[in-house]
């Protein structure tokens, strides 16, 4: 579709309308058979991730190895949009947007839940003299850090880098399909339309799942604080409400809203990582947080390719596989989000800074709090781990309680998802919007108000439909079919810089790019 086809429609109507289709044909399917949901979404889960599990974590290896090759390939010296572009924004507010937006929600949900769910449950056999509870929380950390680290930005920045790429020193659309154009035929236009339709599924299926935990753990703190009921009429008001403040801030853009909502709930997060920090067992955290660090990178290879070949269980599919789904569906979202933000950058400085800068953040945060309910369960009350069990929404609030001003902490925490929430949305609207004008961005607060509505919706819709099963379901279904879109993409950015290089076209106007 050419620019003149853009200016004349508010929306690519092959894109929006098929998209938008699937999403109320879900919606009417999964409500209308809620009694046989459940069992639905575990039967498909359960499928795709026995048959395709090996393909997703071969996946995330390929997109890492894929980051580290344009690092220290000849391409790492091309600018982002030419040679005379510069950033525009600050690295920090840069490497703040970057955080709020990949992460977000998660951080809140699986701080204390996961890093006690693999004390509790060791995954991995450990070696005959690795059986202490030390040696165990060690080995907690860094499965913890396998799901939250390098793979998940190396998703994000192989297609962040490539829009950025097509957008900024191509000229082409802001679409998924234009990263394709030199390996999809001319002839095929249907292929195009198919992939930004998968993008805007994955996006609305992924950022939906984050929303639907960031829902359960609102209701768990206001349950703990206010003694609001948990019930599912609860967590759809909280929903609506939620979805509504964010549709509000659509309407502001990306300078005044997003931007503000990642330095408010980065601020606020900061606030309570510190406080954690400092009235938690501080040198424990930070003797933790270095030996973390070291663990992860000295078991990289072995935790990378782990794929339960030879032990037969279903610890992998309900982890590993289901964060390796969720970081490719949330990949379109996210990495349309950086490219829009990363104008200026080198493609070195853009790959190194997504994938350390966020993991280090990521891992400092994972050993604050979950170094500290270690802390509690070995030399502690202990309890934590019964919690978790019990509730992986309520794990934060329970841990919270073993601190002084826990009822303040706990009030920040529900603010602080509420504003991840509400930036997860602004975002994933802004994004699929996006796609669904074909690369045209402003199109009006209209369209991108349909799409926050959509993704709160979904979020609802899959909490009713079989709560976190059915959120880890969704996310797996989309996430294995882009999963081969990311692949193809590493292979047509490749050939897009092999064209350009050294010959990298300067844009005219950096000032109109954002």
């Amino acid at each position: 579709m050419t620019s003149e086809s853009h200016s004349q429609n508010r929306i690519h109507a092959p894109v929006f309308y098929t998209s938008l289709a699937i999403i109320v044909g879900f919606f009417a399917l999964t409500l209308a058979n809620l009694e046989r949901a459940q069992e639905v979404f575990g039967g498909a889960q359960a499928f795709f991730t026995g048959s395709f599990g090996w393909f997703l974590v071969m996946t995330v290896n390929i997109l890492f190895v894929f980051c580290g090759y344009l690092v220290f390939s000849r391409f790492g010296g091309i600018r982002i949009g030419g040679a005379s572009a510069r950033p525009q924004f600050s690295s920090l507010t840069w490497f703040s947007m970057l955080f709020s937006a990949g992460m977000g929600i998660g951080l809140l949900f699986f701080g204390v839940s996961e890093p006690i769910t693999h004390f509790a449950n060791p995954p991995l056999p450990p070696p005959a003299h690795l059986t202490s509870p030390a040696a165990i929380a060690g080995e907690a950390m860094s499965v913890t850090f396998l799901h939250w680290g390098l793979h998940a930005w190396a998703t994000y920045a192989v297609i962040g880098l490539a829009l950025a790429y097509v957008k900024y020193n191509r000229g082409l659309p802001l679409t998924v399909s234009a990263i394709l154009t030199p390996i999809l035929p001319r002839r095929m236009p249907w292929l195009a339309h198919t992939v930004d339709i998968l993008a805007i599924v994955a996006t609305v299926c992924g950022v939906s799942t984050s929303l639907g935990l960031g829902a359960s753990q609102v209701n768990a703190g206001l349950t703990r604080l206010f003694d609001l009921p948990e019930t599912p009429m609860t967590l759809l008001i909280i929903v609506a409400v939620i979805t509504v403040i964010a549709t509000m801030s659509v309407a502001s853009g990306l300078e005044k809203g997003i931007r503000r909502l990642s330095e408010i709930n980065m601020s606020l997060a900061g606030v309570l990582l510190l406080f954690v920090l400092l009235a938690g067992p501080t040198v424990f955290i930070l003797d933790g947080f270095v030996q973390n660090v070291g663990h992860y990178l000295q078991n990289f290879v072995r935790l990378s390719t782990w794929s339960e070949a030879y032990v037969q269980t279903d610890w992998q599919n309900g982890w590993t596989v289901f964060y390796w789904a969720w970081w490719i569906s949330w990949s379109p979202f996210v990495g349309m989000f950086i490219a829009r933000i990363s104008y200026g950058r080198t493609v070195r400085e853009f790959v190194l800074g997504v994938l350390f800068v966020p993991t280090l953040l990521t891992f400092f945060w994972m050993s604050v709090f979950g170094n500290s309910a270690l802390h509690i369960e070995l030399f502690g009350a202990g309890g934590l781990a019964e919690a978790v069990n019990a509730s992986a929404a309520h794990a934060m609030f329970v841990f919270l309680g073993h601190f002084p001003l826990a009822e303040v902490t706990s009030f920040l925490a529900i603010i602080i998802v509420v504003t991840f929430f509400v930036t997860s949305a602004d975002s994933g609207a802004m994004v699929t919007d996006i796609i669904a004008s074909g690369g045209e961005q402003n199109r009006g607060v209209l369209q991108r108000s349909v799409w926050a509505v959509a993704l709160g919706l979904m979020a609802g819709v899959l909490l009713m439909a079989g709560g976190l099963g059915a959120l880890q379901t969704a996310a797996i279904v989309t996430g294995l079919p882009f999963a081969l879109v990311l692949l193809l993409m590493c292979f047509a950015v490749h050939k897009l810089m092999s064209e350009d290089y050294p010959y990298v076209v300067e844009h005219e106007d950096p000032a109109n790019e954002t």
